[in-house]
C-alpha cells in the first residue's frame, strides 16, 4: 500500500518521500489515527478555536 505524500514548497502530491521536482522531503498527508482516549485532543481543539479566532 503506497502513501500519499505532499511537498510543502511547489505543493504537489506524490507517492514518493522526496519530491521529484524540487527534491525536498515531502510530508505525509494522512489525518492522525482516531483513539477515544486521545490525550492531546483538548490542546488541539484549543489551537483549532484560536486560529479561528484570528
Amino acid at each position: 500500500m503506497s502513501h500519499i505524500f505532499y511537498c510543502k514548497k511547489c505543493k504537489n502530491y506524490t507517492l514518493e518521500k522526496i519530491c521529484p521536482s524540487c527534491k525536498i522531503n515531502t510530508v505525509s498527508k494522512n489525518p492522525p489515527r482516531f483513539s477515544p482516549q486521545d490525550h492531546y485532543g483538548k490542546y488541539r481543539r484549543k489551537l483549532k478555536k484560536i486560529q479561528k479566532v484570528d
